[in-house]
């Protein structure tokens, strides 16, 4: 008897190239033993709760569409308690979780990795109460995902990300903020930008060196820069981001399990590319082994 898969998708993705592949997809699915309820997200929230509504007698949840998308989906599978594989599709503009876990970009493809890949473990971090796959980031290049118009993402795509960052360099405000690892660790600056990453990928702009992160060794990378007092020590700081090169001056970086944040509550931040309201006291962890993740067989 056929299996379960709960495919949730989100149509207004990047350049809407997905939708056209739905029924070939299916048919991917159908063919590898299972059937396939379809759910469409209309606004932001939907793939959380089709998750908790449809996922916990799901034998496979599969999400075509963005990072935003596949938060949602992680956001509920987690609330659900869902221990089975997740297989996605990435479907949006930029597609950091799935360009750190070289999924295929195309749509036919991803789905028969899905159908015959192999699972891969992960962990994910909440910042606070709420879950994030990849990044929880603030200050510059933070307001990127959110502010740029999804028509200009999909007309301009990765270049739509490296202009709007510009201009945040541009309107730069230094941020007061304390960082406390779990450990003792402690960083107490005036910061451009902070990230606490598990991926190789942020906002298709910032990349780190495979070598520098595992997706699954319990702990998260803590990204730092500190805001600096010339035009041309932010040049270096560029450089440096640019050229990864991140134990430059101006720049922390180290892995952590969990920190907690002492930090303005009106700073705004995203997680997984979405828009995160801030708060005084934030906590982020790592959760080992959180998620199944598919991957194509090596």
């Amino acid at each position: 008897m056929d299996q379960k898969l709960l495919l949730i998708m989100n149509p207004q993705s990047g350049t809407k190239r997905a939708n056209k592949y739905l029924p070939q997809i299916i048919d991917v699915f159908q063919t590898g033993g299972y059937y396939c309820e379809v759910r469409m997200t209309q606004k932001s929230g939907d793939a959380r709760d089709f998750v908790k509504q449809s996922g916990s007698d799901a034998a496979l949840i599969v999400c075509i569409g963005g990072d935003g998308t596949l938060n949602e989906v992680i956001d509920g599978l987690m609330m659900i308690g869902y221990d089975g594989p997740l297989g996605y599709i990435p479907a949006g503009s930029t597609n950091d979780f799935g360009s750190s876990l070289k999924l295929s970009k195309d749509p036919l493809q991803a789905a028969r990795d899905i159908m015959w890949g192999e699972e891969k473990t992960l962990d994910i971090c909440t910042f606070n109460d709420r879950y994030y796959a990849y990044v929880a980031s603030c200050g510059a290049f933070t307001s990127v995902c959110y502010e740029t118009p999804q028509q200009v993402k999909n007309s301009l795509g990765h270049l739509a990300y490296v202009l709007q960052g510009i201009k945040d360099l541009s309107q730069i405000r230094p941020i007061p903020m304390r960082v406390q690892t779990r450990d003792g660790d402690v960083f107490e600056d005036d910061y451009i930008f902070a990230a606490f990453s598990n991926s190789t990928s942020i906002a298709g702009i910032l990349s780190m060196e495979n070598e520098a992160v595992d997706m699954n060794d319990g702990l998260f990378e803590l990204l730092l820069v500190k805001s600096p007092e010339t035009m041309q020590e932010l040049g270096n700081i560029v450089y440096s981001l640019l050229s990864q090169q991140y134990h430059a001056k101006y720049l922390t970086f180290c892995a952590a399990d969990e920190v907690s944040i002492k930090i303005d509550e009106s700073i705004d931040w995203t997680l997984d590319g979405e828009y995160a309201k801030g708060a005084s006291d934030i906590v982020i962890r790592n959760i080992p082994d959180a998620i199944h993740v598919i991957v194509p067989s090596r």
